[in-house]
């Protein structure tokens, strides 16, 4: 369980701090990951470390740290470790933000060459306290990783950009091969769950993106078990396909604390598989749904096949 103080103990969610505890269920067996611990997860570490870089993987409390920093796979969390949203199911730490590390592009840029990876993600946090919401550092980031690692692919994770025009164009326009931004959950829990954010805003910015570029590859990903319908999921699935999003993920949600919102209940591993195969059928190239599914788990293979998706239906 992650703890809602950080190591300065200080309130790592200041604004859920008066809020009753909600119930966490036990999780059930399919949910069960295995403790980090392999030489290959200490070397992705260290690197990590050494460049004093954010991952996303740490922050957000990924079930899945363990497997991917031990193939060093790993997501890289940029612009800083605090976020300007407080959306009631993420564990990233809410408050006021400090000023950009002009040198982080680079930072990323060496960690992704010496890791040798073939597929880098980068993500951030949401940044309203900036003009462009941070647009221009993801794409300066982007273009230091081409320039130190020419033949790695690269999948960015956005923020939604809200109320800041240009700033999207800014991110396309550098020409990660993959873009991502989660719708995270359906319409009717947005008030509950992304109180700071707009559904349909968040669906524009991924048409407007394949607008911008017919040919980069976007994706978009939410979390079950919040208390949606069935109809709901598929209606998002509809609404995703209506804005050619190429690739959708689908994984349960899991309660970082007491004061994050509650569980409702956890899906079944048949009910991913149905969704999988409702998902194809609407015609996403590529599907990722499984209890412990997660926007950046298995990018790099994802993206593989998404690739030859796209080459196979011409």
């Amino acid at each position: 369980m992650v703890t809602i103080l950080d190591g300065k103990t200080k309130p790592r969610h200041p604004e859920k701090a008066h809020r009753p505890d909600t119930p966490i269920l036990k999780k059930p067996e399919w949910i069960r990951v295995k403790a980090p611990g392999s030489p290959v997860y200490a070397e992705t570490q260290k690197i990590v470390r050494e460049n004093k870089l954010v991952t996303v993987c740490e922050e957000a409390g990924c079930p899945n740290i363990g497997e991917c920093w031990s193939k060093k796979h790993a997501t890289f969390m940029i612009m800083g470790d605090t976020c300007t949203r407080a959306c009631a199911f993420c564990n990233v730490k809410t408050g006021i933000p400090e000023a950009l590390v002009k040198d982080e592009p680079e930072k990323v840029a060496d960690a992704v060459a010496r890791m040798g990876l073939e597929h880098a993600v980068i993500t951030s946090v949401d940044r309203d306290d900036l003009d462009d919401g941070g647009a221009g550092h993801i794409a300066r980031t982007i273009l230091a990783v081409r320039k130190a690692s020419p033949r790695t692919t690269i999948e960015v994770l956005t923020p939604d950009f809200l109320k800041k025009e240009g700033a999207l164009e800014k991110v396309v326009e550098a020409r990660p091969d993959v873009f991502n931004h989660n719708l995270e959950t359906v319409p009717s829990l947005y008030l509950r769950i992304r109180p700071g954010a707009r559904y349909f805003h968040s669906l524009r910015l991924l048409q407007r993106v394949k607008e911008l570029d017919p040919a980069m590859f976007t994706k978009s990903g939410i979390m079950v078990g919040l208390g949606e319908t069935r109809e709901q999921v598929m209606q998002v699935m509809d609404d995703m396909r209506s804005a050619e999003i190429d690739f959708i993920t689908i994984g349960q949600y899991l309660q970082p604390t007491r004061k994050h919102a509650a569980i409702d209940r956890f899906v079944t591993p048949d009910e991913f598989k149905g969704y999988e195969t409702i998902a194809y059928a609407k015609g996403f190239l590529m599907v990722a749904s499984s209890p412990l599914t997660r926007s950046s788990h298995h990018a790099g293979d994802d993206f593989a096949r998404l690739r030859a998706a796209r080459a196979k239906r011409g």
